[in-house]
């Protein structure tokens, strides 16, 4: 793993590359199995406890939703469960919205995919969705997270509602497969991506892929850039369980316990 400086067009491009040819190992496997199982039943839902507590308090029925980077589209869909309606899925890699239409054949589900960068949508896209989604790792593999968030918030009505769980950030000051891995391996304050060329997989596995760029951000810098975007924090928590690669379990359970993971809402500033 590398570190280098890279545009935002050149950073986006080579993160589809390896998101496409990743998505092979993504079908298949014991998760697609519990997927595909999972979707035939009604109501059935792929959000952990902690997600699906975060969106039953948020009060869902009848609400349109939005998801940026949404993957196979599994948590798109799952946003039925909590009475969600006409929900889109975005996400700039086709191969794995192939597994998305795959799986929304399978809830038999209305919600809709479109595959666009999140830095240059289509024009005429919705912009009145009541709430949208982000969840584990997307903000990451974002170059520019000011932009980001103006384009999810321009995908929400006045008073919309975003919903983030992601990884905390300072668990990307460690590397769990080194030699001593609770030792700070990164520093908090990072600016150049790291350099990944190996493919995207969530069970340890490792292959190579086409290079892929990871960036760090400071919970600093995600709180800037929601308030950049005109959106106001009304909940912010901190967890101490890991929502990454199976690797990451290695910090949980410690008398000295990291923040690992966090959920935050916020609403867009009513015109």
């Amino acid at each position: 793993m590398g570190e280098e400086h890279i545009g935002l067009e050149q950073a986006v491009a080579a993160n589809r590359l390896a998101w496409d040819d990743s998505a092979r190992l993504h079908q298949g496997n014991a998760l697609w199995q519990e997927l595909t199982a999972g979707f035939a039943r009604t109501g059935y839902s792929a959000f952990d406890a902690t997600m699906t507590r975060t969106l039953e308090g948020l009060e869902l029925q009848g609400l349109s939703g939005v998801q940026a980077g949404c993957n196979n589209g599994r948590e798109t869909l799952s946003l039925a469960a909590f009475g969600a309606e006409r929900c889109l899925g975005i996400d700039h890699s086709a191969e794995f919205l192939k597994q998305a239409e795959i799986l929304k054949g399978i809830a038999r589900s209305d919600c809709e995919f479109l595959c666009a960068d999140i830095y240059d949508l289509p024009s005429g896209i919705r912009c009145d969705f009541d709430f949208a989604v982000i969840t584990i790792g997307v903000l990451n593999w974002m170059p520019d997270l000011d932009r980001f968030f103006q384009a999810v918030a321009g995908l929400l009505r006045p008073g919309g509602r975003l919903v983030i769980y992601e990884t905390h950030p300072v668990l990307e000051m460690f590397e769990p497969t080194s030699k001593q891995p609770h030792l700070p391996a990164y520093s908090y304050f990072s600016e150049a991506p790291a350099v990944v060329e190996q493919a995207i997989t969530y069970d340890g596995s490792t292959q190579s892929a086409p290079p892929s760029y990871w960036f760090s951000y400071k919970m600093s810098d995600i709180v800037m850039g929601l308030i950049h975007a005109g959106m106001d924090i009304t909940r912010f928590e901190e967890y101490p369980h890991s929502n990454r690669e199976a690797e990451f379990d290695v910090y949980q359970n410690r008398q000295a316990q990291l923040p690992m993971s966090f959920t935050m809402v916020a609403g867009k500033t009513a015109e």
